[in-house]
């Protein structure tokens, strides 16, 4: 978006368009950028773990209250033994905030455990 932004404000300084012109498309760039934001945090993160002791644990949730959940209290709400706690909750964190869509955690242990996080 930095980049449109100098685009306009190139064109404002070119004489192209008005300063008027310019504020309408930057604030339209603005509007686009927070709709995206909007349908990303409609998305759904699924968390699924695969015990090799016949433990199974699939949960859904909304990326918008994932990413309150991660940020207050630094985990998922679920308990699951060490294949939950073992995922870098800050890396999660931080791909949620970089809006990343499909398999962000595959993890298969020695044991047979699995553990899947993906956002859809």
């Amino acid at each position: 978006m930095k980049d449109e932004i100098l685009r306009i404000l190139s064109m404002v300084s070119d004489g192209k368009i008005s300063q008027e012109k310019a504020a309408e498309l930057i604030d339209a760039l603005y509007q686009r950028e927070e709709k995206s934001n909007n349908d990303y945090d409609n998305k759904i993160l699924k968390v699924k773990v695969l015990s090799h002791e016949g433990d199974n644990v699939n949960v859904n949730f909304p990326v918008k209250a994932a990413k309150a959940i991660l940020k207050a209290t630094g985990k998922f709400p679920i308990t699951m033994g060490d294949q939950i706690t073992n995922i870098d909750m800050n890396a999660l964190i931080e791909a949620l905030d970089a809006s990343v869509i499909g398999k962000i955690v595959d993890v298969k242990s020695a044991e047979g455990d699995i553990v899947e996080v993906t956002i859809e």
